[in-house]
């Protein structure tokens, strides 16, 4: 086996999307855009972070959903704060612990290592205070984390 690729299905927006992700993600790589005779991009494969993508210019037959998100792990606030900001831009929905879904409707989790760290600690009460802390928030706010997980 090669690889196993996400596959992302765009209404009629992939060049867009591709250039935002592009201005986000700064060792973004475009490894080839397939255009239409008419000059629109109908595919095209891209690389965010080291993983590569594959995208379609499919039409509205298909939308993204909740099912599948990407998750960006990250080592600061600013950090959070730099990606959230920048995939809510535009038309993009705040979620949910730490969800939120780009103007395409992508869904992507801004997720603090530190509070992975703090979610797998041996101790039940440490995790249940930062999980619970983790609920009432949308974008993750390390230090509210680090509060609830020392109690």
């Amino acid at each position: 086996m090669r690889s196993i690729t996400p596959f992302l299905w765009f209404d009629d927006n992939l060049e867009e999307a591709i250039d935002l992700y592009s201005s986000i993600f700064p060792d973004a790589k475009v490894h080839g855009l397939n255009r239409l005779p008419d000059g629109k991009v109908l595919t095209a494969d891209f690389e965010l972070a080291g993983h590569r993508f594959r995208g379609l210019n499919g039409g509205p037959h298909f939308h993204f959903n909740e099912a599948i998100s990407l998750v960006i792990e990250v080592d600061s606030q600013d950090e959070v704060d730099r990606y959230w900001n920048a995939l809510t831009a535009n038309g993009g929905e705040e979620g949910m612990c730490g969800w939120l879904k780009d103007r395409f409707g992508l869904s992507w989790q801004v997720v603090p290592s530190e509070f992975l760290e703090m979610a797998s600690d041996a101790d039940p009460e440490k995790v249940g205070r930062v999980m619970g802390a983790m609920q009432t928030m949308q974008k993750f706010d390390i230090a509210g984390l680090r509060t609830a997980y020392e109690g």
